[in-house]
């Protein structure tokens, strides 16, 4: 239906390079796979000795590669000629600080890949959404008939793609700023920039950083690109201004001239060569006003990939949330339990305060990412009945909040913090983890955050609710 991209790339490396692999996630271990196959000399390594890593390094191991968990042995890392990096190890760490010391080239897990790469590809960026619209992609492409595999932050790590033979058309890729910050020749048949907004000012050292990395999305444009852009965000526009390749925009505030839009109807349509009228934005199964937005960036892109508007219809209509993204999980005495452990960041907790119309308690904190919380005062004032602050963030979010919100502080454990909420929500409410921090002060990610919710949530006594 969709042909493949033909454009050959440049290899990243010639065979018998010595290539370093930092870090054994599922992106590191991939890459360490896709760097011998392709006939480097590979050494991977991980400094931590936990579970993951350490099976990580068995495996490859079991395949003839030399890895290892626990510690990076420095010396082999700094006599290698390539090093490809973990997104997950910042450019303040100590082995980073080393390798640009000793000048040796550096590139990402997703730049590695892309040298491999023959599908072609739809790379989803922003603050927030980047997950959900990716697998809106992947999900309106798959029921067109469309042969699709998401990837990147989502799915798999695109260097399992590139191994593949044959490679899917089409990858849905998603990519986090750490990702971009490492690449150089990315170059896709549709970038889609969602919306920007300050996050990770525990990693950048200000915000303008951090848009500058998610800028890169556009370092490959060319007169063939295809840009899907927030008409809403002006931040947005502004980083692509004077970008080479064709701009089409999303709106949910009007019409556009090119793009798709939510009518004053309520409804969901795209104008591009002729309009067409998708659904009603309540036939979506997505919770929340940026989930339309979502949903229109990412029909969109498949309309632009050649998607016709009735598998974009029933693509986004059957589409369900994703875990740990505004997902309900169940009913306890009247209140609507929803984990939303994915929000990281206060513009993501802001924006899951307004997709509810009933009073919500809120479920706040975790570590502390350099955003003020006071920027949650004006929806918290309009919506919430408590707040629930845990973690190490939990002071700096009493200081910030300043009284302007009922506050509970719970310092004992995720346990005790949703059993202080159930005690809190009434009849009507909804109880909200949307945490606004990083887990990594009690859990390894979000997804572990999200799942230990759900789970205490499911151990409160049967008389207390049931769960969907």
């Amino acid at each position: 239906m969709i042909g493949k991209m033909k454009t050959r790339r440049p290899p990243a490396f010639e065979p018998g390079t010595k290539v370093a692999v930092l870090g054994l996630g599922v992106s590191g271990e991939a890459a360490a796979r896709l760097a011998s196959a392709r006939g480097g000399s590979v050494y991977a390594s991980d400094v931590s000795a936990e579970r993951g890593p350490v099976e990580a390094a068995a495996r490859l191991q079991a395949e003839g590669i030399s890895a290892e968990a626990g510690q990076h042995d420095v010396e082999r890392i700094l006599a290698a000629d390539l090093i490809v990096v973990s997104p997950g190890i910042g450019p303040a760490t100590e082995i980073r600080s080393r390798i640009v010391e000793a000048g040796i080239r550096t590139i990402g897990e997703v730049e590695l890949a892309w040298r491999d790469l023959s599908s072609r590809v739809i790379a989803i960026t922003g603050t927030n959404g980047k997950t959900t619209t990716t697998g809106l992609v992947a999900h309106v492409l798959a029921t067109a008939g469309v042969e699709v595999t998401a990837a990147g932050n989502i799915g798999h790590a695109l260097s399992d793609i590139a191994m593949r033979s044959p490679q899917p058309d089409w990858v849905a890729l998603e990519l986090s700023s750490f990702q971009l910050a490492d690449q150089d020749t990315v170059s896709p048949d549709i970038g889609v920039l969602l919306n920007l907004s300050p996050d990770h000012l525990d990693r950048y050292r200000d915000v303008e950083s951090y848009y500058a990395d998610k800028g890169r999305l556009f370092d490959g444009a060319g007169p063939e690109s295809h840009w899907v852009l927030n008409a809403d965000d002006p931040r947005s526009l502004a980083l692509a201004e004077g970008v080479d390749g064709q701009r089409f925009l999303f709106s949910t505030a009007g019409r556009v001239d090119r793009g798709a839009f939510l009518g004053s109807d309520g409804a969901l349509r795209c104008r591009l060569d002729t309009e067409d009228l998708w659904l009603p934005a309540s036939d979506l199964r997505l919770l929340g006003p940026h989930n339309v937005a979502n949903a229109l960036a990412a029909g969109l892109a498949c309309a632009l990939a050649g998607v016709g508007a009735d598998a974009i219809r029933e693509g986004l209509a059957s589409f369900e949330a994703l875990p740990h993204r505004l997902q309900p999980i169940g009913e306890r005495a009247g209140v609507l339990w929803v984990n939303d452990s994915k929000a990281t960041n206060v513009t993501a907790t802001a924006v899951a305060l307004r997709s509810f119309d009933r009073p919500v308690v809120l479920i706040l904190g975790g570590r502390h990412k350099g955003e003020p919380y006071s920027g949650l005062v004006p929806d918290l004032q309009q919506r919430a009945r408590a707040v629930v602050a845990f973690g190490e963030a939990a002071p700096r979010i009493l200081s910030d909040l300043g009284g302007s919100v009922g506050t509970l502080r719970v310092e004992s454990g995720l346990d005790a913090v949703v059993r202080a909420a159930a005690e809190l929500a009434q009849p009507g409410d909804v109880v909200l983890l949307s945490p606004a921090c990083s887990s990594y002060d009690m859990f390894p990610d979000y997804r572990e955050r999200g799942r230990a919710f759900e789970e205490v949530f499911r151990d409160l006594p049967p008389e207390q609710g049931s769960a969907v």
